[in-house]
């Protein structure tokens, strides 16, 4: 099992995914039940326990493939859109209902239980959730989660054109291992988003986007080009031009605008080099409206 990533193979030495039987040694091989993160987010945490490590989040709409749920309320299972496995509450899943048709673009959005901005709202969503909407009244569309602004929302396939453009707006954002949201984010949280709302799949940790994202570039400071991913060991940051960085970090504690010179002169006093430096594929210009 050491060939393995234990982060996106759903295998224990008690339990296993039955596709993995033959492939891996575990005690008993199970089918797995597709459910739905029904809550605003969902922790996917190490151990089944509140106290555990969070390691990532899941957003409203995603979808899990859950092969284990304990007497005390916690799922073990897979998430479906980059593969992360852990342990979620299972009171924020629930069988899948209608499928998506919108996802949430505005950096946070809430939802109303009826057609009135007056009321008090009931929840709130992060950029990325995914909402079925069924109808639209005035400036509101209706889900099964309430009804929310339609002007912060946007169709399932529309791609925003510029994935630094969307990470610059959690600036300010709180750091937050292992969080995705607009309460909470870290480093390789942010890049994931980012570049999930342009279109463009990405692994959740920072190991795994320098080995998956982009070809290798020789640039330092000055050299850099908007959308290049700076990268160390356990953090990564985006650069905005050839002279700043945009990133989640625990030195500002929060995501922030930073000298690309001197974010990597301070990350190096820490015992940090910089990595390696990926520039993703150009992308074609969408055609004129």
């Amino acid at each position: 099992m050491s060939a393995f990533d234990p982060r996106t193979t759903p295998a224990r030495p008690d339990l296993a995914a039955r596709h993995l039987q033959g492939r891996l040694d575990a005690a008993r091989f199970v089918d797995g039940t597709t459910r739905e993160v029904r809550d605003e987010s969902a922790p996917l945490r190490r151990e089944p326990s509140p106290d555990a490590p969070l390691d990532t989040e899941a957003l409203r709409g995603e979808l899990v493939t859950v092969y284990e749920t304990t007497e005390e309320g916690w799922c073990w299972g897979q998430l479906a859109r980059d593969g992360y496995v852990g342990w979620l509450p299972a009171n924020a899943l629930a069988p899948p209902g209608p499928p998506a048709t919108h996802v949430v673009s505005a950096l946070r959005t809430l939802s109303f239980p009826g057609p009135s901005i007056k009321l008090p709202p009931v929840a709130g969503f992060s950029l990325g959730c995914r909402l079925a909407v069924t109808r639209t009244e005035g400036p509101l569309a209706v889900t099964p989660a309430g009804y929310v602004p339609a002007r912060h929302l946007a169709p399932l396939d529309a791609i925003a054109p510029d994935f630094v453009a969307v990470a610059e707006r959690f600036v300010d954002v709180p750091y937050l291992w292992g969080g995705k949201t607009s309460l909470g984010i870290d480093c390789s949280g942010l890049v994931q988003v980012a570049l999930t709302a342009a279109g463009i799949a990405c692994p959740r940790d920072s190991d795994m986007q320098e080995k998956a994202l982009g070809a290798t570039v020789s640039a330092g400071p000055g050299d850099l080009r908007r959308g290049d991913l700076v990268f160390w060991k356990g953090h990564v940051a985006i650069a905005r031009d050839g002279a700043t960085l945009v990133h989640a970090n625990a030195f500002h504690m929060a995501v922030a605008v930073e000298p690309a010179a001197e974010a990597i002169a301070r990350i190096a006093a820490g015992g940090s080099a910089v990595s390696a430096v990926k520039r993703l594929p150009d992308r074609p210009a969408p055609p004129p409206a």
